[in-house]
């Protein structure tokens, strides 16, 4: 031990990384700012602060105790903020989910997660009941009563009694252990049951700061939420935007002239969303030869935007910066940060520059490009192929109740994306490809192997294959590929799609059906490879 180790942790002057502290923290600085604008109501810091406690302590009084799980099924809301905090502030871990799953989905999520506690809109009530019918122990249901009406009986109680519950001035606990987990987050990556992601407290305020810092945001900022609060916690913004004490959007469904208009009537300078957004508004806005007022920064997930995507967006106001992420990263793990020269550039040549996927975000202490065969990192010469490899603090803390997905992901020190990239010579990271069972749709994550199994119920399909097929819209989607069962009546691609509507999410099922012998190697395995060239 050396001088310096003989001082120890005291509580003045060590505690655990929390989110909740950054609620607290703006609440004493701006108590009176707005913090959340909303269809039915908007909140001042003080209230948004008063409100969480409130719901956290109404939880602690209905028996929720430090590692349980409470789940919330809701479109981009205040409740749905709230519950960002409110839930930890009782000790419990969030579970956000995915207002577009089918009720078998859902009720999957439900047992694995053994939520106490279901938060819904009830929007969505039909869902949630087809979810608990299949469940032995069903949640305690709490009704968020919005715009779709009231609950018909489902729910235990309503949010708002809940919320009444408990105390405003009501204290929390700050996590003993910042390695506590915060939040769980389903995704369905490469295999058709969704894995539960887990996040910590610590990654959870680094990825708060981290992301408030790369897209420079102030008290100032006005942020519109474009994107799901269920996606990765809204990629931490729910926590970045109140850690600087700038003013909460909401928007309950993406419409082009809705996010117009509150982009022009609050002042929005920050937005972050999938390509389909910027696409719809780019469509929409360009046919209407409407403008921005003032320019807001778009922070744009999923597949590059080509140039003539971002001479749009410039054209009407937006500025375009693309981000790299998944869910295991607390969303976005890199970023295209752009250098001051490549303004000079011509548009092809810096859409080139800014289509890369970029550089690390601060809270992570590495990216990297690793060799398939050996592990050892790739020259920096843009040619030479490998896999996206990331470790620092804003990484998860594993899968839950997995621990051999765990183990696979963590392995050699790392975590393994499967997305695979080469190093440019200025170490920013480009992807040449992706883990090819994984569509990406609008943002969405969609199983190959999901969308398949349901096929190989069709009483008609003999084999099934299923690639991603570039779509402008959507950025991607699933295309099947289907040979018929040999008995002289072949299925037609419309029946093949409406049985799978019938029994997936819809945004799940395959939009183009091609009927046929599939290719396949010597061992007999389909060539995804050939199928995929067959559609560019």
């Amino acid at each position: 031990m050396n001088k310096y180790d003989s001082l120890e942790k005291k509580t003045a002057n060590h505690s655990a990384l929390t989110p909740l502290s950054l609620l607290q923290r703006s609440a004493q600085v701006f108590p009176e700012k707005c913090a959340v604008i909303d269809d039915d109501r908007s909140l001042s810091y003080r209230e948004l602060y008063q409100r969480c406690r409130q719901v956290g302590d109404g939880l602690r009084h209905r028996g929720i105790k430090p590692g349980d799980t409470v789940a919330i099924l809701c479109p981009n809301s205040h409740e749905m903020l709230e519950s960002h905090y409110s839930v930890p502030m009782a000790g419990a871990v969030l579970n956000s989910i995915n207002i577009r799953l089918d009720a078998a989905t859902l009720s999957f999520i439900l047992a694995h997660g053994e939520a106490r506690v279901l938060f819904y809109d009830t929007q969505w009530e039909s869902e949630v009941r087809a979810a608990i019918a299949e469940l032995e122990l069903p949640p305690l249901l709490v009704a968020i009563e919005r715009k779709a009406g009231v609950s018909d009986g489902l729910a235990d109680l309503d949010y708002e009694s809940l919320l009444a519950e408990g105390d405003p001035e009501a204290s929390w606990q700050r996590p003993s252990d910042e390695w506590s987990a915060i939040s769980l987050n389903y995704t369905s990556g490469t295999t058709g049951n969704p894995k539960g992601v887990v996040y910590h407290h610590r990654g959870a305020y680094l990825a708060a700061m981290t992301n408030a810092m790369v897209f420079n945001m102030t008290a100032e900022t006005v942020y519109l939420w474009t994107l799901p609060m269920f996606h990765c916690n809204g990629w931490a913004y729910t926590w970045a935007i109140t850690a600087v004490g700038g003013t909460h959007v909401c928007l309950r469904e993406v419409d082009t002239k809705v996010i117009y208009q509150r982009i022009e009537d609050h002042g929005v300078t920050h937005m972050c969303g999938a390509p389909i957004v910027m696409n719809l508004l780019l469509q929409d806005l360009g046919r209407e030869g409407l403008t921005l007022s003032r320019p807001a920064h778009f922070a744009l997930g999923g597949a590059a935007p080509p140039s003539s995507v971002i001479r749009k967006a410039e054209e009407i106001g937006f500025q375009i910066t693309h981000l790299y992420g998944l869910t295991e990263t607390f969303g976005p793990s890199t970023l295209c940060v752009p250098q001051p020269e490549w303004q000079q550039l011509p548009l092809e040549e810096r859409a080139m520059k800014m289509s890369r996927q970029g550089v690390p975000t601060h809270g992570l202490d590495e990216v990297t490009v690793l060799d398939m065969a050996s592990g050892e990192q790739v020259p920096a010469d843009g040619n030479a192929l490998g896999e996206i490899c990331i470790r620092g603090n804003t990484v998860m803390k594993g899968y839950l109740k997995n621990a051999e997905a765990t183990n696979e992901a963590f392995k050699d020190g790392w975590f393994h994306t499967g997305d695979l990239a080469v190093m440019h010579p200025d170490h920013y990271v480009e992807i040449r490809d992706r883990a090819k069972d994984v569509i990406i749709s609008g943002g969405e994550n969609i199983s190959s192997l999901e969308v398949e199994e349901v096929l190989y119920r069709h009483p008609k399909v003999s084999e099934a294959a299923v690639v991603a097929m570039a779509d402008e819209k959507w950025g991607e989607v699933p295309c099947a590929f289907v040979n018929p069962v040999d008995d002289g009546e072949n299925p037609t691609a419309e029946e093949i799609i409406a049985f799978c509507r019938e029994h997936m999410a819809h945004f799940k099922a395959p939009r183009k059906v091609v009927l046929g012998e599939l290719p396949k190697t010597a061992t007999g395995k389909i060539r995804k490879n050939i199928l995929r060239d067959s559609l560019s």
